[in-house]
């Protein structure tokens, strides 16, 4: 804005003061504002009212002597200002050579020896001893994989197994797995397994399975009456069979088996061995159906599998037995 056009504008504003402040001393109304005549031969004559402030009588006074606030300087207002809180100075970024502190590292983690191992030795009779190691799996809950044949075990406090398991197959692979999905393999060469046949008689759970073997026309109760429950009754210099319990039955869901083995290859008499298989009748299994499976390897031959099922009596018939004689072939003995 120009400085006469600002001078306009105050003198303006004055005349309309001092109109305003004359009229209200003499107790009159405010004066109005009469627009001048487009030119002075237009104007009307009228009697002057000494009461009416025209803007021609203020264009007279000395416009010089007023003091134009509006025109002041942004220097002015800074210097007129209150004195502000000085700001503390800005924090100079950091450069090559600052030195800021590190965060300290980690402290090295050691090293816990966690990992899960295996080993397999042959042994006689066709038998391998199953060494597990697991040192951090203490108490822990694992399966045994061998040739189709599974069953539960438990390490003990300090993580180790072990358990003498007989061998299904001359190239013998045994897996240790456990529950968090940890395991190990183990491998053993079993070089007298043709000399033996083995019955798996493999179930899981409180089925109460059982494996019978009646050696040479033996009767229950009699010398020649194999497994699990008996001890060895063998006439005095005679080869006989043994029953061996695999798995843990305390475990949970536990995989059980039973393995019934003769010596065919040292037998010294002919005969036929017969083979049933019985479950008892238990609080845990009556007025159920429960199955089972069946691994049979003779001499030199692969492992044959069979399914059995089987419905029990309802539980007022606990503490009976239920005598499977047909589910497995007589085994035919000769003397060697």
């Amino acid at each position: 804005m120009s400085k006469l056009r600002l001078i306009g504008l105050a003198g303006g504003t004055l005349a309309c003061a001092l109109g305003i402040g004359h009229v209200m001393q003499r107790g009159q109304p405010a004066p109005t504002y009469t627009p001048a005549p487009a030119s002075a031969k237009d104007a009307p004559a009228a009697s002057p009212r000494p009461d009416v402030v025209r803007i021609a009588e203020v264009s007279a006074l000395d416009i010089e002597k007023i003091a134009l606030t509006a025109a002041r300087t942004d220097d002015d207002v800074t210097r007129n200002r209150p004195n502000a809180p000085s700001l503390p100075a800005p924090v100079a970024a950091s450069t090559p050579d600052t030195v800021l502190p590190t965060t300290p590292k980690d402290p090295e983690v050691p090293e816990l020896g966690c990992a899960v191992t295996a080993r397999a030795t042959p042994g006689p009779m066709a038998m391998v001893d199953l060494a597990v190691a697991a040192p951090c799996l203490g108490n822990s809950r694992l399966v045994v994989h061998h040739n189709g044949m599974t069953f539960t075990a438990i390490t003990d406090v300090q993580g180790n197994l072990d358990v003498t398991v007989p061998a299904l197959a001359e190239r013998a692979v045994f897996i240790a797995a456990f529950d968090n999905g940890e395991g190990a393999v183990a491998t053993a060469r079993v070089e007298d397994i043709a000399d033996f046949d083995r019955i798996v008689l493999q179930w899981q759970g409180e089925a109460g399975f059982q494996i019978h073997a009646l050696e040479f026309g033996a009767s229950y109760g009699e010398p020649g009456h194999v497994w699990s429950g008996a001890k060895a009754q063998g006439a005095a210099g005679r080869t006989t069979g043994s029953v061996i319990r695999l798995g843990e039955g305390d475990a949970l869901s536990p995989l059980l088996a039973e393995v019934y083995t003769f010596p065919v290859a040292r037998a010294d008499r002919a005969g036929d061995i017969a083979l049933s298989v019985e479950a008892e009748v238990t609080p845990g299994n009556c007025g159920r159906d429960i199955s089972a499976q069946l691994l049979e390897r003779k001499g030199k031959g692969r492992v044959q599998t069979r399914e059995l099922d089987l419905s029990v009596p309802g539980c007022d018939a606990v503490g009976d037995f239920l005598v499977l004689n047909n589910l497995l072939d007589d085994l035919k003995i000769a003397a060697k």
